[in-house]
């Protein structure tokens, strides 16, 4: 991988009004990720604010149940906040502090990144805007109601599909209106480079945790690590001190929906097309997909996350 390129992935597709942002982000990212000091207040966070190192628990009903392998759970779900995402939104808010930013926008569709968004920013005394597809804001009425409770601004997204994707459109139209300012907190390993490598740098740290847990506990690495795969924030956190393990299988478990070969899914590694959407080159779902494509796309898109 060089300059954001993950073999014919990643990249910078995007206008040249945000050019100087994403020059200036990728910047000061390649300074303070060898930062002694900011290194120091990063971890010092996790330790004492995000409750980490989480839990790597034996889930032993789980394992006679199925009856094969020793399942152990990675507990992300005890961090503050409820996720992993708190994860990379310190890192991120931490980054943009030292920037000179004040202000944070973020997108959101289920809402827990919205809502560790709201929080880093009540913490740090930034403010905070968070763009959330409409019908999003109806099924996460609770979520809505906590980023709210922290001081947000939540701005429901009535275009396309009013889902994640047009949140994700909203809130990079917005950052280009106020760059100066604001710093766009992006939730997922997606986006212009350099944001998926730094959303998998600070989520790495979930993976680095299994590793010595699971060393201490079983004295050898897992056969398998598993995780589930949306924006790819939880799978590569998870997968990335395994992926030069050879004898470490990685599997990434993605939304089928009503199913592969019906359009309501979300397999996007399994049925997508080749494109470029929200400033990168990945899959995406196209809005028909003829017969072959998901054979095609499985082949040339099912290798490690």
């Amino acid at each position: 991988m060089s300059t954001g390129r993950f073999g014919i992935h990643g990249g910078q597709y995007i206008p040249e009004t945000l050019m100087n942002a994403v020059i200036e982000l990728e910047t000061a990212y390649n300074h303070y990720k060898n930062d002694p000091e900011f290194n120091a207040e990063l971890e010092e966070l996790f330790n004492n604010y995000a409750g980490r190192p989480s839990r790597l628990y034996y889930a032993e009903k789980m394992t006679k149940d199925l009856g094969g392998a020793k399942i152990y759970l990675k507990r992300e779900d005890l961090n503050h906040t409820g996720a992993h995402k708190i994860n990379n939104v310190l890192g991120q808010a931490l980054l943009a502090k030292k920037m000179g930013k004040t202000r944070l926008i973020a997108e959101t569709g289920a809402g827990q990144h919205g809502v560790a968004t709201a929080t880093a920013a009540a913490l740090m005394g930034m403010e905070c805007v968070v763009f959330m597809g409409e019908e999003d804001t109806k099924r996460q009425a609770l979520n809505v109601y906590k980023m709210r409770l922290l001081g947000a601004e939540v701005i429901p997204v009535k275009t396309g599909t009013a889902t994640l994707k047009d949140a994700v459109s909203q809130a990079m139209r917005e950052w280009t209106s106020r760059i100066a300012d604001t710093h766009y907190c992006l939730g997922s390993v997606m986006g212009p480079h350099p944001f998926p490598t730094i959303v998998r740098d600070f989520q790495a740290v979930i993976s680095k945790e299994i590793k010595a847990q699971i060393l201490e506990r079983e004295g050898r690495l897992p056969d398998v690590v598993m995780a589930c795969v949306g924006g790819g924030s939880n799978a590569i956190g998870t997968f990335y001190h395994f992926i030069e393990e050879k004898d470490v299988r990685l599997i990434g478990c993605e939304a089928a929906g009503r199913g592969i070969d019906t359009f309501e899914t979300a397999a996007t590694i399994n049925t997508g097309r080749l494109g470029i959407f929200h400033g990168m080159k990945s899959y995406f779902c196209p809005r028909h997909r003829p017969g072959g494509i998901r054979r095609h796309h499985r082949r040339r898109g099912g290798g490690r996350l």
